[in-house]
């Protein structure tokens, strides 16, 4: 019988876990085993997924769990985005863009939007009509928020955006990105705000490359370019102008731990895929399980992600009770990355020859680990934020 993901560890549910979750999860795993997995070797070789696709999620329930019901979402809690983020390794479609889009940029929206625009963009977020996407990197500017050169000037009741941005998630489908702009560039982190731009409705607004990355190949991951791209001032999240930092360090420890669930959700299935591989593989006359270092191997990794699922699960409960801080966060995000691809070349190195090979799953499992690392802020950052408070 073959190893399930969720179930490799043997870890017991938390008391978060509902029975409403555990049918959540079910009809996630289901939904994403029979229309995105049969699909997502062509999503990997045109590195994008189809628009109907989004579609389908927001028909299923799968985007903006957490958003409530009077803007159109599932009335749920991060605990049902965790769910649905997990489902994505579990199954091994990593690179389908639903986990930022439902639990990074829907919570600025929510949080940080005045009615009028939580009524207007919400709804449509979590239909799947509105895909969303976050622009903070920029080609000079990766982990440094403060050092971001786009800007925002207010020309009577609107916006002029200039500036461009890059390794943007969903960057090539998105049509509502939340971008952050200088609204007052002397200002230094004061002089930052948030702004919403729905592509659809401006001029100026140009898409750069798909950019070819190592992994990942089916999310779309983009350069944007802003030239005098007008908006409403309406569109300004928050409000004033100069609230952007704060609401960024609000949001980012939500980020962080999202990274860390899809990372546990990878190690789980490159352990269920490799004890599988192990038990069925061959060698001098038996099997690769029976041979010492291999158990040893299994044995050290199962050990270490036991821990390392538990800390998450005692992160979201953190979470959910509103108390879940940032090193906290950022530990989690930190540990987690860097375990997940400690897992992945372990399992590779057990799958042998084959786990070079792009038919196997651990070979791009190898591959989408790696960004992991990187992206919510380097774990150098992860490692500076958690020495702060020593």
């Amino acid at each position: 019988m073959a190893s399930l993901p969720s179930q490799v560890l043997g870890v017991p549910q938390p008391d978060w876990m509902s029975d409403d979750l555990v049918m959540l999860q079910d009809m996630a795993n289901r939904f994403l085993e029979a229309e995105i997995a049969p699909h997502y070797e062509r999503y990997e070789q045109q590195q994008q997924v189809d628009r109907d696709a989004w579609e389908q999620a927001g028909a299923a329930g799968l985007l903006c769990a957490a958003v409530p019901e009077e803007y159109g979402g599932s009335g749920g809690t991060y605990a049902h985005e965790a769910v649905i983020a997990e489902a994505l390794g579990h199954v091994g479609v990593d690179g389908f863009g639903i986990a930022l889009h439902n639990a990074i940029v829907a919570p600025y929206i929510l949080h940080c939007g005045s009615e009028e625009q939580k009524h207007k963009w919400l709804p449509k977020l979590a239909s799947g009509e509105l895909i969303g996407a976050i622009a903070m990197t920029e080609p000079g500017a990766g982990s440094d928020l403060q050092g971001i050169k786009t800007t925002a000037r207010k020309d009577g009741n609107h916006y002029v955006v200039n500036g461009s941005k890059t390794f943007i998630t969903n960057g090539q489908n998105a049509n509502l990105i939340i971008v952050v702009t200088k609204t007052d560039p002397t200002a230094g982190a004061r002089g930052t705000s948030l702004m919403v731009i729905e592509t659809d409705e401006v001029e100026g607004f140009e898409r750069g490359r798909n950019l070819d990355k190592i992994g990942l190949k089916a999310n779309d991951t983009s350069e944007l370019f802003f030239n005098d791209v007008r908006i409403p001032t309406a569109n300004l999240l928050g409000a004033e102008e100069g609230q952007g930092f704060v609401q960024l360090m609000t949001e980012l420890p939500q980020e962080r731990l999202l990274i860390a669930n899809q990372a546990i959700s990878m190690i789980e299935r490159a352990l269920a895929l490799t004890i599988d591989y192990v038990r069925e593989r061959k060698a001098f006359g038996k099997a690769v399980m029976d041979f010492q270092n291999t158990q040893f191997k299994l044995a050290e990794m199962k050990s270490e992600a036991t821990m390392a699922r538990i800390f998450v699960n005692h992160c979201v409960e953190q979470h959910l009770k509103s108390e879940l801080t940032t090193d906290t966060a950022s530990m989690a995000k930190y540990l987690l990355t860097e375990l997940q691809c400690k897992v992945m070349d372990e399992c590779l190195q057990l799958h042998g020859g084959y786990g070079y090979m792009n038919e196997y799953p651990i070979a791009r499992m190898f591959r989408d680990a790696r960004v992991q690392r990187i992206y919510g802020g380097t774990n150098e950052i992860m490692k500076l934020l958690i020495a702060r408070n020593l």
